[in-house]
């Protein structure tokens, strides 16, 4: 093994984890990148001792004799196989270490334990949208994925000695956040893979160099100039294929979570509120049965949301429950200080088919009649019960709760959060808003002191009919080109819209909010069950206060046979307003609308999605294709660029050796095979007779040929006469290369131009030969 092998092995390890910082966007917090160096970094050492073990064995039992092809075969594939292990032990050792032996080496057990986390990590890929949790069974599938990359970047660049194919491996790495992540992703997840590009180049030009002949000095500015070029030219084209690569819905890493197997709406709930001033429900559909412990239970929720943007609305966080429901009886206590009732339910599901599974507030335990719970999860943070590749359909459970019930004085006495809790932080986030928003928000909330009070005032202004806000399923659309905005004017509305203006207006007033999606408890049966129907599916508002947790809060103006009782959180007037069904008539002009905005007013509302939700599904196909075009392409005429920037180092060497390579590896990419034991005037010979056989140019040809033998026959046994060659010696190279092409079918002509044959021919000849070059002379004897 020799230095430049060294220096190699080195140089794909840290253009792998250059490349594996494209993955910086993808993940919320840099605890990817641990693991990821250590399997890199596995997967050099590996490498290296490996080598360096071959070379010894090698010496040893060999006495500088020259290997078998299939020993040398047999070596070069020992070795990434040799990496692959270590990458199973270092996996093992990260990620299921109890059963293994020394904790790192692999076991039956073990092995069962790695491949649990690695099917949790892959419906994790399917839960998670970008950026995602750095859930273990992820960073299991991160791990082994960029350990697989390391060890092809290695092998191609080390063995292959084709550093530009090595680069795909870090293409690939690119793609994940590019295809992934809505947006842009940063400069480091481009420019770092980019770098790694380069750095590639940069040792592969050394290594050929010297080779060659050439210095440190000039291969270091050689290769230097122009990996800095190509890694320039794969940062731009970064810029621009980036752009065209379709990216999956929503920012997921795959599919994201969403609703169940049915299609048809209100049998799953869409886990996004956006504020769309438009929504047509079907006729009403029978989603389940409860029958509970008490008169009136509070809402049946299904899943919390805590983001908001500008451009998105409030959109669903990321899910990080790692246990099953069935593993726990104290899922989510309230806290010490918060009163509390004691409710059980059982549900039976009709016709609800979701991967959100409705439940009381602040449940303590679920438990599912006739399976188990094992797929169904419970996300603390959420309080979000949720599915893991199994939904709702047909299920029958028994839901243990204890609601919350907090006084208006013990909700009055809670102080506000400190600004360092992450509670705080996390739930008062909030876009630049219009100015109108904070302007109303300091106006509601003007001489609100506590919390409690602020949220109060904000619900009061919300569902008091004398500010002319009512409920409605159809609206006319806005005009200010901001949805919360056109809301706050037009004061119509459905419970989507009100629970998100009302969780926006509390985070711009300083309290932590979030928008809860579930169901009312439905209507009352002569059984004494409650039937739930897609009429009953809801949006409301759930308030964080110091010492309590989270108490809902509900401003959408439905019929009281509809709503929850909040005694803490009674509507303005407490009057019986209509619901969707209603017929009476609507306010036709809000009483106190917003002021109209200025034409250039401060960005930062959420624009209307007037637009058909599919009207932009038909440009998908086309931005793939265009995509797939593209990565194609690029795919396919790697190869080619690869073989051309060979060609074009060994025409600036000049020398009569590198000329004479670029011969032999146009006729090798030609399908002509220059045996290794001919001297040079043997291999003119054979190639003349070629070109005669195939009149193709053959004696302009022939004779090229022949100048290049005589030179590299005069370059190799003659004096010593440095590197200058004749200037028509090139030229005879030019010659003698179209003359060889000019000789094949229009189709092997294609083949060897696209796939040349020379790239991969002969890479363990080159190892083995290396190796014997470096060993100390006491050891070929």
């Amino acid at each position: 093994m020799t230095d430049q092998d060294v220096r190699a092995s080195v140089a794909a390890a840290v253009a792998t984890l250059l490349g594996a910082a494209a993955l910086t966007p993808v993940y919320t917090s840099a605890a990817w990148l641990a693991p990821v160096v250590a399997v890199v970094l596995t997967v050099l050492a590996g490498g290296l001792a490996l080598r360096a073990g071959g070379a010894a064995l090698e010496a040893r039992y060999r006495h500088g004799r020259a290997a078998p092809a299939r020993s040398t075969a047999l070596g070069i594939a020992l070795v990434p196989a040799g990496q692959l292990a270590l990458l199973l032990c270092v996996l093992t050792a990260l990620f299921a270490p109890a059963d293994a032996l020394a904790g790192a080496v692999p076991t039956s057990q073990s092995l069962r334990q790695l491949a649990a986390v690695l099917a949790e990590g892959s419906a994790e890929l399917h839960e998670q949208a970008t950026p995602a949790l750095p859930l273990p069974g992820l960073l299991a599938l991160t791990a082994l994925f960029v350990g697989l990359i390391a060890v092809l970047v290695d092998l191609v660049t080390v063995a292959g000695r084709q550093a530009i194919l090595a680069g795909l491996g870090l293409l690939v790495l690119y793609c994940v956040p590019v295809s992934t992540i809505t947006g842009s992703i940063g400069l480091v997840a481009l420019a770092a893979p980019a770098a790694g590009v380069g750095l590639l180049l940069w040792t592969d030009q050394r290594r050929r160099l010297a080779a060659a002949g050439g210095t440190a000095r000039g291969s270091g500015g050689t290769g230097g100039g122009a990996a800095l070029r190509i890694g320039t030219a794969a940062l731009g084209a970064g810029l621009v294929v980036g752009s065209l690569v379709p990216t999956l819905a929503e920012g997921s890493l795959a599919g994201g979570l969403g609703g169940g197997t049915g299609r048809a709406t209100g049998t799953s709930l869409d886990p996004v509120a956006a504020m769309q001033g438009q929504l047509t429900l079907p006729e009403p559909i029978e989603l389940f049965r409860v029958q509970s412990s008490v008169a009136e239970p509070g809402y049946l929720r299904a899943v919390a949301i805590g983001e908001y943007d500008n451009e998105s609305g409030w959109t669903l966080s990321n899910m990080g429950g790692e246990q099953s429901v069935a593993d726990d009886d104290r899922l989510a206590p309230l806290p010490g200080r918060q009163a509390g009732r004691s409710v059980t339910a059982t549900i039976e599901m009709l016709e609800h088919d979701d991967r959100f599974l409705p439940v009381l507030f602040s449940p303590l335990s679920v438990r599912l009649e006739g399976r188990g719970g094992d797929g169904w999860r419970f996300d603390p943070e959420t309080g979000t019960v949720y599915g893991r590749e199994v939904t709702s359909g047909g299920l029958t459970y028994t839901v243990s709760a204890t609601e919350p019930r907090p006084t208006p004085a013990e909700l009055a006495a809670a102080q506000p959060l400190p600004p360092g809790s992450p509670v705080q932080q996390e739930f008062t986030a909030l876009p630049l808003l219009d100015p109108r928003v904070t302007d109303l928000v300091a106006q509601v909330t003007a001489g609100a002191g506590t919390p409690y009070q602020r949220v109060r005032s904000i619900q009061e202004f919300l569902t008091d009919r004398a500010n002319g806000f009512a409920y409605s399923l159809s609206t006319a659309p806005g005009t200010s080109g901001d949805d919360l905005v056109d809301f706050l004017q037009l004061r119509r509305g459905y419970c989507e819209q009100y629970a998100g203006a009302m969780a926006v207006m509390v985070r711009a007033a300083g309290v932590p909010a979030r928008v809860a999606l579930g169901y009312t408890p439905g209507t009352v049966q002569d059984d004494g069950s409650r039937l739930v129907t897609s009429d009953d599916a809801h949006a409301w508002v759930e308030v964080y206060f110091a010492d309590l947790g989270w108490v809902p809060f509900d401003p959408t103006p439905i019929a009281r046979d509809r709503a929850v009782d909040l005694p803490w959180a009674p509507r303005a007037g407490d009057e019986e307003t209509t619901d969707s069904r209603a017929d009476a008539p609507l306010p036709t002009a809000p009483t106190q609308p917003l002021p109209p905005g200025a034409q250039d007013r401060v960005p930062g509302g959420m624009p209307v999605p007037q637009s058909d939700p599919g009207a932009d599904d038909g440009l998908w196909p086309l931005a793939g294709g265009i995509g797939a075009v593209l990565l194609a392409a690029a795919l396919v005429g790697t190869p080619a660029g690869a073989r051309a920037l060979q060609r074009r180092r060994r025409l600036a060497a000049g020398t009569a050796g590198a000329l004479w390579d670029e011969l032999g590896a146009t006729a090798l990419d030609a399908g002509i095979r220059l045996q290794p034991t001919w001297t040079p005037r043997q291999s003119a010979r054979e190639l003349g007779a070629v070109l005669t056989r195939s009149g193709s140019s053959g004696g302009a040809g022939a004779d090229a040929v022949l100048r290049l033998a005589l030179a590299e026959e005069a370059a190799s046994y003659g004096p010593s006469t440095g590197t200058a060659v004749h200037p028509d010696l090139s030229a005879g190279l030019h010659v003698a290369r179209r003359a060889l092409l000019a000789s094949l079918p229009r189709r092997a002509r294609l083949r060897a131009r696209l796939w040349p044959a020379s790239l991969v021919d002969g890479a363990g000849g080159r190892l083995a030969a290396a190796a014997r070059r470096r060993l100390p002379s006491p050891a070929r004897r």
